[in-house]
């Protein structure tokens, strides 16, 4: 897909679309860097579709039935579902509704999940816990690592991923452990860790920028980001098992069967970017980051799809898989569309 306007170009590896027609799977992705959420599947024709809206600094993704919760610049939203299964608008089989917005302020909100007690709870990344939303507040602290000693806006330790087990928060993921106003980037070659939040102890240690830490098919999955790898943590002997090299700076996984679908951004000149060992890695292999999607075999450590982006966007965050989904889209708050979707409920 290209669209001129605004100088962005999409386009899909050989068998990735009858990939996505095979496993009958919907995606959504975020882009901080370019505000904006996409939404991928097929048209009727079987081509790739590609639906977008503007979200200013959309970060967070989760999924969850017909709910689909993102973070943005000083909100966390909800969407809904309006249509009822097996209904289509405009060849649309979804069409995700804002209807529940909580005015946070900015927190610099990553990684978001919904617990077994359908609460809220994000990486509250500024103030360095773990926190929900709040009817009279901007939020409420619900768990912090043990180093920190006290709930500030200055981002200490740049905690960013969070992963539920059994339904509950189990997992996040850190740059590093540090006390102090931004000291984690000073930490990012070597000092990243994944503590479990039940017992506070650390269970791995010695990651490069690592994020989106995942359980799925009884394995914690992570990405190492400051390395390029992607795999998964031995809780036995503490140590990272890598099973890919992704050709970018990795952001957002996903899972679908035997399937893990990894954002990846191309590497941004700045400090907080630079020096890390991936740079090294691409160039041993005599290439450059890319942004786009990878799809990953969890057997064989291959990358079977692709899904590269060129243009103004250049980095994603996060990701979000929807089953049994052809093609979704959503309602944003720039056009009229809002005022005339109305839904009543039973």
């Amino acid at each position: 897909m290209q669209i001129a306007e605004s100088k962005l170009e999409i386009t899909a590896s050989r068998q990735f679309v009858p990939w996505l027609y095979e496993q009958h799977l919907g995606l959504v992705f975020t882009t901080y860097q370019a505000g904006k959420v996409f939404f991928i599947g097929l048209e009727p024709t079987g081509k790739l579709a590609v639906f977008e809206r503007t979200l200013d600094r959309c970060m967070g993704l989760y999924s969850n039935g017909n709910s689909l919760y993102i973070s943005t610049l000083y909100q966390l939203w909800r969407f809904e579902n309006t249509l009822a299964p097996g209904e289509t608008h405009n060849d649309h089989d979804v069409i995700y509704l804002p209807q529940i917005g909580y005015i946070t302020g900015d927190l610099d909100i990553h990684d978001i999940v919904i617990d077994h007690n359908q609460q809220i709870v994000f990486a509250n990344t500024l103030f360095s816990c773990l926190a929900t939303v709040s009817p009279t507040h901007s939020f409420v602290p619900i768990w912090q690592p043990p180093f920190i000693t006290k709930l500030a806006a200055e981002d200490r330790c740049h905690l960013n991923g969070l992963a539920l087990k059994d339904g509950k928060p189990k997992y996040v993921s850190l740059i590093s452990q540090s006390d102090v106003a931004e000291g984690w980037r000073q930490k990012r070659v070597g000092g990243g860790c994944i503590i479990d939040i039940e017992s506070n102890e650390i269970v791995l240690s010695g990651l490069s920028m690592p994020h989106s830490p995942r359980w799925y098919q009884d394995k914690l999955w992570l990405l190492n980001s400051g390395t390029g790898e992607f795999g998964y943590a031995n809780l036995e002997t503490g140590t990272f098992e890598a099973i890919a090299f992704c050709p970018g700076y990795q952001r957002g996984l996903a899972f679908h069967h035997n399937f893990a679908i990894v954002g990846i951004s191309e590497s941004r000149h700045t400090k907080t970017l630079s020096g890390l060992p991936l740079d090294d890695k691409l160039a041993a292999k005599d290439t450059k980051a890319r942004c786009g999607l990878l799809v990953i075999n969890l057997k064989t450590g291959d990358i079977v799809h692709s899904l590269n982006i060129e243009g103004v966007v250049t980095e994603l965050y996060d990701i979000a898989v929807l089953p049994k989904i052809r093609r979704p889209m959503a309602i944003g708050f720039r056009t009229d569309e809002i005022r005339r979707v109305i839904t009543i409920g039973n």
